[in-house]
């Protein structure tokens, strides 16, 4: 027994039947909630991630707020860089910067494996509180970001559209890339492990820049780094991977033994189907723009989208994280209209 009271969602990533799919959101812990705002105006991005009593008030947010059926730590993918030795600043409303990005060798002298239960601790501590907190109504979510994504900010420095200072970094020093590739896929397998201990029931890896890639590249800058991950939670926790743009990949991810796969809204369920095979589950893929619509309009999308990818094996979310601007009760329509879904 999970001791759940709601386990749809490890349902799900089981193959075992459900009455209807699990429904989350990423980023749903925050953003678009006026609770969340008003803790965002309080305290700055890392005081809200250190400190466990707020990241379990925001992690909880959704649960109680909006319905959904899974609550995700809240955190950023970019804790493991600065675990590492690297300074990192969230500015709010300008993105990650990263003032002192790995151009060369010699850079890889800052960085290190950490102890993640040392410096990482207040995640661990934030996941146990948030646990006790939600008394077994739904399962948690814990996440890192893959290998390739934690890359391009700590080569470029910044968020990109292209990531091109990263890419040519990997074309141009790849044996520099691929150490500092394993480092941060050492540090990330021991990061999800203790996420785990600390009371995590599912984890998610997010590649979200994994699309940036060739077919070839990804499989050499990241598929084989998040295969290695996967591996290493076998037996541990179920993995979701999502790799937003690597819809070509789908068949080779499925074949990392992932019980999970999340993808963006640019690929039709029927199709991502046929790509992943029978035996993995599929998480998405509503255009979280979408969500601007008028409710019945949503709720008709939403429909028409379990339709598509079938009740099982399915987990219902978005193709990318909700949009600060959505409004709550339009949130709400969308996680509604999965748990009506007949």
């Amino acid at each position: 027994m999970n001791g759940l009271q709601n386990d749809l969602l490890l349902k799900a990533l089981s193959g075992s039947p459900v009455p209807r799919p699990p429904v989350w959101m990423m980023r749903q812990a925050g953003r678009f909630l006026p609770d969340y705002i008003k803790l965002r105006d309080k305290y700055s991005f890392f005081e809200r991630c250190q400190t466990p009593e707020l990241a379990t008030e925001i992690t909880v947010m959704p649960v109680d707020q909006v319905g959904v059926d899974a609550a995700i730590i809240f955190s950023d993918i970019l804790v493991v860089p600065q675990a590492m030795g690297m300074e990192v600043q969230l500015v709010e409303k300008l993105g990650p910067l990263l003032p002192q990005p790995i151009k060369s060798a010699a850079d890889l002298n800052r960085i290190h494996i950490p102890d993640v239960k040392d410096s990482l601790h207040y995640v661990m501590d934030a996941l146990r509180l948030t646990k006790q907190t939600l008394a077994g109504r739904v399962p948690l979510i814990g996440f890192a970001g893959a290998p390739w994504t934690l890359l391009c900010y700590m080569v470029q420095g910044k968020g990109s559209k292209t990531f091109d200072e990263a890419k040519a970094f990997c074309y141009t020093q790849p044996e520099v890339a691929h150490e500092l590739l394993d480092r941060i896929t050492e540090t990330t397998i021991a990061y999800l492990k203790a996420q785990v201990e600390a009371g995590a029931d599912v984890v998610q890896i997010f590649d979200s820049w994994g699309g940036l890639l060739s077919p070839d590249d990804f499989e050499n800058f990241s598929l084989r780094y998040i295969r290695r991950i996967v591996a290493a939670l076998q037996g541990v926790a179920p993995v979701i991977v999502f790799a937003k743009g690597a819809w070509f990949a789908l068949e080779e991810m499925a074949a990392t033994g992932a019980q999970g796969l999340g993808l963006d809204w640019c690929i039709k369920p029927g199709l991502a189907r046929q790509f992943a095979g029978p035996d993995v589950t599929l998480q998405g893929n509503f255009d979280p723009a979408q969500l601007m619509k008028p409710i019945p309009e949503i709720q008709k999308s939403v429909k028409a989208m379990i339709d598509a990818f079938g009740p099982q094996r399915y987990i219902a979310n978005l193709g990318h994280g909700i949009l600060p601007n959505i409004p709550v009760d339009h949130a709400k329509a969308f996680i509604e209209a999965v748990k009506n879904y007949a």
